[in-house]
């Protein structure tokens, strides 16, 4: 190869192993999401007497105007409540309608601080001994046992497929170059 010639390929070379490596140095994650510290009533709790309102405790700030919590019973009626009260990353929100023996939802919707829509629920159960049994009706429906939100295995995954693929066309466009390269000597 003539000397002039391999400045060149080496710096083709170097933009493409730096260019693989931007590639393969792995994210930060996003951590502006806001999502759920504690709850009170915590979840699959088991509680003797029924609660007089639900506390959710968020990391971050929640914002007002876009948060939404809402009590439903096992057949999934909604429970009355009374209107949400905000202190930075704490929502309270009084129960207005009284609590019968059975399973509960808690579900709830917030923006994190980067706008996302963060959302989940969790379920708790009323089994108090003076307190009269739910009336019977359909089977309570699943809850999870924690809240919801995040990404899955597939979604983490994902990163390291794109590398591989990177990988892959980076090798193939190198090995093509230098074989270009030395046809022509």
């Amino acid at each position: 190869m003539p000397p002039h010639r391999r400045p060149a390929l080496a710096v083709t070379v170097a933009t493409m192993v730096a260019t693989l490596g931007m590639l393969l140095v792995p994210a930060a994650p996003a951590a502006a999401h806001n999502s759920l510290r504690a709850a009170s009533p915590a979840a699959d709790a088991r509680l003797t007497a029924p609660p007089a309102r639900v506390t959710l405790e968020f990391l971050q700030t929640v914002d007002p105007a876009f948060t939404t919590i809402v009590l439903s019973d096992a057949q999934r009626r909604k429970v009355p409540t009374g209107d949400a009260a905000i202190a930075a990353a704490t929502v309270t929100v009084p129960i207005t309608g009284t609590l019968p023996n059975g399973a509960y939802t808690v579900a709830y919707r917030v923006v994190s601080a980067d706008g996302h829509p963060v959302q989940g629920s969790y379920g708790f159960t009323v089994a108090d001994p003076a307190n009269p049994a739910a009336p019977a009706a359909a089977p309570p429906a699943a809850s999870p046992a924690a809240p919801t939100a995040g990404p899955t295995g597939a979604t983490r995954l994902t990163p390291l497929v794109v590398a591989g693929g990177a990988l892959a066309a980076f090798t193939v466009a190198a090995v093509a170059l230098v074989r270009r390269r030395r046809r022509r000597e």
